[in-house]
């Protein structure tokens, strides 16, 4: 199949195909390609179609005169390149690059040039696609996600059906009545928040056609772990005294009241002793201030 495709491409180069036999990077993009094959006589296959390839492309610069300006000839390098690419990408992701679950898409048919459904089964020959442990806390979240990159080349209108069976997964077999609808939506992941220990379980996502055709399925064992109580420290209390001693409760209030009056008498006194003192400092100025003055008008002379 890979020979037959490579054929194809060599041989129905799009656009101009003269003057490619020239040009070096055409010829190392070659080399490299029959080098990459898995065996020698897959390489010796892969050279023969090369080199018919060349001869292909000689034939064809006779029957355009032999020559060919660099601008076109970089536009049909150019182009060729992209679609020598394009051909590996193809082969490195496979006609059907579903590792399981069932794939149909829509392919060219390269004898009849007519499009038709191509079906890739499942190697396993399953539509299931393994189990996925996800644990979360409780009051957290969980994201479930069953999404492949193949789901977009699907040619039918799908949906993602999500159920679930409560329990601890993986303690008991479980049927297809142990399911209930959880939601179908076209997005292929959902979101589980403020999670209680009651909703973990087993998790189904399986997608399917509008007419019921099961496509790809996976699924997921949710456990959740609860969130552990917090420990409360022991309140001690002081034992009472025995009864008939003459013990008494300190209360520290009690002391308020005493202690105010006695600030408040203190301070009244201080002001009691300021004023005498002072007092007392004024008299005894106007006592010596006094014969100093009486002297004072003695020796004045009296001025007629």
């Amino acid at each position: 199949m890979l020979l037959v495709l490579l054929m194809s491409l060599l041989c129905c180069v799009p656009a101009a195909k003269a003057c490619l036999q020239c040009d070096r990077s055409i010829r190392l993009l070659h080399e490299d390609f029959v080098l990459s094959a898995p065996s020698v006589n897959d390489q010796i296959e892969i050279q023969k179609i090369c080199d018919y390839a060349y001869v292909t492309y000689r034939e064809t610069s006779q029957g355009r005169k032999g020559v060919i300006d660099p601008t076109t000839l970089y536009r049909v390098r150019t182009e060729y390149q992209s679609e020598f690419h394009r051909f590996l990408k193809t082969q490195h992701t496979g006609l059907c690059p579903n590792k399981c679950g069932l794939l149909k898409r829509r392919v060219m048919d390269c004898f009849s040039c007519r499009y038709q459904i191509y079906v890739c089964p499942s190697p396993s020959g399953q539509q299931n696609c393994g189990d996925y442990p996800v644990q979360a806390e409780e009051g957290g979240q969980a994201v479930l996600n069953c999404f492949l990159p193949w789901h977009r080349i699907l040619l039918e209108k799908t949906e993602y059906h999500y159920s679930w069976a409560p329990g601890v997964p993986g303690t008991k077999k479980l049927n297809e009545s142990d399911f209930k609808a959880l939601v179908v939506t076209d997005d292929s992941s959902v979101v589980l928040n403020q999670l209680h220990v009651a909703e973990q379980g087993t998790y189904r996502c399986s997608l399917q056609g509008r007419n019921g055709t099961v496509f790809y399925r996976v699924t997921f064992l949710l456990t959740v772990a609860p969130v552990p109580e917090p420990t409360l420290r022991p309140v001690f209390t002081l034992p009472s005294p025995p009864h008939g001693d003459n013990y008494s409760t300190f209360h520290p209030e009690e002391l308020l009241v005493p202690l105010i009056a006695m600030v408040t008498a203190m301070s009244l006194a201080a002001i009691i002793g300021l004023t005498v003192v002072l007092g007392m400092m004024m008299s005894q100025r106007r006592a010596t201030e006094e014969p100093r003055r009486r002297t004072e008008r003695k020796n004045t002379p009296n001025t007629v």
